[in-house]
């Protein structure tokens, strides 16, 4: 093994194997056919001659002489990484695409208009929204810029607080009239279990404690969607709750907890002209 240059193109495949336990998860990761990911994988066990994975029930594993590269091949990666933010972090260019990690609800009722002004004031920018809960990994170019109800717990992380989002409790018309006359007969729409810890979960519960729970989704939209449909009582976000029609806002003088919205970027991005106009818009529109 000794004296092999292992190009970055194989250790991004080695690496998307030893972490998705197949051929075929690396491929999807990576966007590259099946064939493609088994070639060059028995390339670099030809030129190792020594084996890298081994099959077992649960699919591809380590063996010891891939386990004795892996550090080396993370390393390479965040090397790689690194060099790719501080290039494109250098960029003085208003145009390419800006990846956005943001809350499904967060990007169609709040970025949206601000995306919109970004790209009428400069229609070079390419805004690609990301939307969904999963927190994105900055370092490794997943999203250039996320959105998050959380502060950033990662390293060379620049973030700051962008607003504060409040919260109100919703559902359609006959649900606050029933939840008046008793509030046992209405059902609570709530996030899954993964996210029970919320404040406004523990809000809802603590209120109506005599409620069932009817309905889970880790998607506000879809919790909205539900509470316009009658299934229950929903704690919304009141970008989201008041947008959608059916819904209407029950007992505004006792309101849910509100959130913390934070935006936060990688410092290597932190001279990217597309990033800073967009996030002076964002400022601008939510700090106001």
């Amino acid at each position: 093994m000794y004296g092999l240059i292992m190009e970055w193109s194989d250790v991004r495949i080695f690496l998307a194997v030893a972490r998705g336990g197949s051929f075929g998860s690396a491929a999807r990761a990576l966007k590259v056919s099946h064939p493609t990911v088994g070639r060059r994988i028995a390339v670099l066990t030809g030129d190792t001659g020594q084996p890298l994975f081994r099959r077992t029930a649960n699919g591809l594993v380590l063996t010891d002489a891939g386990d004795s590269i892996l550090a080396i091949a993370e390393a390479m990666e965040s090397a790689a990484f690194a060099v790719e933010r501080r290039l494109t972090g250098a960029s003085e260019s208003l145009e390419g695409i800006l990846r956005i990690s943001a809350a499904d609800w967060f990007a169609a009722h709040v970025l949206a208009p601000i995306l919109a002004e970004l790209v009428r004031i400069h229609p070079g920018i390419t805004p690609e929204v990301i939307a969904g809960y999963r927190l994105l990994d900055l370092s490794r170019r997943d999203a250039d810029v996320a959105f998050r109800i959380v502060p950033f717990a990662e390293p060379d992380i620049v973030q700051r607080r962008l607003m504060t989002m409040r919260y109100g409790l919703y559902g359609t018309r006959a649900t606050a009239r029933r939840v008046q006359k008793d509030s046992a007969s209405v059902g609570l729409i709530v996030m899954d279990t993964a996210q029970s810890y919320f404040p406004d979960v523990a809000w809802l519960r603590d209120k109506y404690p005599r409620a069932r729970r009817a309905f889970t989704s880790t998607s506000r939209s879809v919790q909205a969607q539900m509470c316009a449909q009658g299934a229950g009582l929903a704690v919304l976000p009141r970008a989201l709750g008041d947008a959608v029609p059916g819904l209407t806002l029950i007992d505004p003088d006792d309101a849910p907890p509100s959130r913390d919205i934070w935006v936060g970027y990688h410092r290597d991005l932190r001279q990217m002209d597309r990033l800073r106009v967009m996030l002076d818009i964002a400022s601008a529109r939510l700090t106001a």
